[in-house]
């Protein structure tokens, strides 16, 4: 039986324990980013809730994951210094919908990603999945063990 890490909103966790399984619920225009080094078995996700941190630095600083732009880099270095890799990190991305009120008046959920996008790029690595856009809600479930991640949205869960 796998024990569930909540990765909460504006929170990541890392997890190297085989009998974990990382979970975050409820992405909606939010970002969900797991990577997994298939040498270590290390797993990691992150529940990122807006695009860049300089809308608010001292939050930020407070909840790095809070925002892509410094989470993400954060979330990549804790991996490094428990030994993973680049060249063995499974990237994959969900979330980044469109919020269905206001006509998506500040289009978080595509910033969210394209910020994304833009840090894999600088930092040479691909995004391997990816399920983002649209308008619904999805959970995302890492199994750290073996990697397998599935999401689930409209009551359908797949894997990714």
């Amino acid at each position: 039986m796998l024990k569930n890490v909540i990765v909460d909103i504006a929170h990541a966790k890392v997890s190297t324990q085989p009998d974990e399984m990382l979970v975050t619920y409820s992405l909606g225009s939010c970002l969900g980013v797991v990577f997994y080094d298939t040498e270590l078995h290390i797993g990691a996700m992150a529940h990122c809730m807006l695009p860049l941190s300089s809308i608010d630095t001292s939050k930020a600083t407070e909840k790095p994951y809070m925002f892509v732009d410094v989470g993400i880099p954060r979330l990549l270095e804790e991996m490094f210094q428990l030994g993973c890799r680049k060249r063995n990190l499974v990237t994959r991305v969900a979330g980044g919908a469109s919020a269905i009120s206001n006509a998506n008046l500040f289009r978080i959920g595509e910033r969210n990603f394209a910020v994304f996008r833009k840090i894999m790029w600088k930092n040479g690595m691909l995004i391997q999945r990816e399920d983002v856009g649209g308008e619904i809600t999805r959970t995302l479930r890492l199994e750290t063990a073996t990697g397998r991640l599935t999401v689930r949205s409209n009551g359908v869960e797949r894997e990714l």
